[in-house]
């Protein structure tokens, strides 16, 4: 928890005025009482805004099943690096590969340095991964993740509503047979966007078919294999998919196309992302928006609110929402 000049001046027993004069060196204090105060607040862990300079960004990649193609990311971090020069910070960037045989060092590295302010792309981490973070005693903002402990601020996806609006498109479109492209590894995001299919089919009175709930790679080539697999059982399509991300949703496109399974004629598909792989794709897919300059842009402004309010102990979840992107991959069957 950030050491506040209230807790340096019960600490003290000087007045958070005199506190405050003391840790920013300006006159009127007494040599003595200066240093008693310098002191204490290194003790207890103080950080001052006025060393902070930079906003360091860090990539953390637990196994590049999701960041490696997806072309969310790179918008993100313009966003924050963008942002940050707005308001007269420099930002540095940093990548942590969970796979490599420096990590650990890498990582304890990352988490030491408090004069910087942390924003974390938290994609592909889990609950277990957010676990040495918490020792990090500087300001730290979660980038598209969550901790379930709440322990951190976090700028994250409208995952479920607008995963629900998507599979409600399909519905208005006359589908009642929708099946799910589920990524295999399960970040938070896709678990929020399951959520959300499973809650449109619910509030229309329909029952998802296991058997058209499809768990296949996250990688271009691995959706499509898993997919191809998949299709080679010869089993009974539903009327359209929604998938977990546009990669997830191309791969398996490619795969239903060789099979002979026309789109959308055959099988409508809606993905998640808004890639621009998807714009040219054919037929051009059907998606979700992110706006992920925003998202990015969003963190450093969360992260900068520590610096005016130093005082501010809480934590916020900020969801950024989303806009539907109509384009060729779905048909209307109320129109066939």
């Amino acid at each position: 928890m950030k050491v506040s000049i209230k807790q340096i001046s019960e600490e003290t027993g000087f007045s958070p005025a005199t506190v405050s004069n003391a840790l920013n060196r300006r006159k009127g204090v007494n040599g003595e009482t200066a240093e008693k105060i310098l002191k204490a607040a290194e003790r207890l862990g103080y950080q001052s805004d006025k060393a902070i300079t930079s906003i360091r960004f860090v990539t953390y990649r637990k196994n590049g099943l999701i960041i490696d193609d997806c072309q969310v990311f790179p918008a993100m971090i313009e966003g924050v690096e963008q942002q940050a020069k707005e308001l007269g910070y420099e930002t540095t960037f940093s990548r942590l590969n969970y796979k490599d045989e420096d990590f650990e060092e890498r990582l304890n590295e990352v988490v030491d340095d408090t004069g910087s302010i942390l924003i974390l792309l938290a994609t592909e981490m889990i609950e277990e991964d957010f676990e040495p973070f918490r020792r990090y005693k500087g300001r730290m903002v979660l980038l598209d993740g969550w901790s379930e402990q709440m322990d951190f601020d976090g700028i994250l996806i409208n995952n479920t509503d607008a995963a629900c609006h998507a599979v409600e498109y399909l519905i208005e479109k006359g589908h009642t047979e929708i099946g799910y492209l589920r990524g295999d590894y399960r970040i938070k995001g896709f678990q929020y966007r399951e959520y959300g299919y499973k809650r449109a089919m619910e509030r229309a009175g329909l029952r998802p078919d296991p058997k058209q709930i499809i768990t296949i790679g996250t990688k271009l080539e691995s959706a499509y294999e898993g997919m191809k697999e998949y299709l080679g059982q010869e089993p009974a399509l539903p009327t359209a998919y929604f998938a977990d991300n546009d990669v997830i949703a191309l791969g398996a496109m490619r795969a239903m196309k060789e099979k002979g399974i026309r789109i959308p004629e055959d099988v409508s598909v809606v993905g998640f992302d808004d890639s621009k792989f998807g714009l040219i794709s054919v037929p051009g897919l059907t998606t979700v928006h992110i706006y992920k300059h925003e998202m990015g842009a969003t963190a450093v402004r969360r992260a900068l609110d520590y610096v005016k309010n130093q005082d501010k102990a809480e934590k916020m979840k900020i969801q950024v929402c989303t806009t539907f992107v109509e384009r060729e991959s779905v048909r209307d069957l109320k129109r066939a």
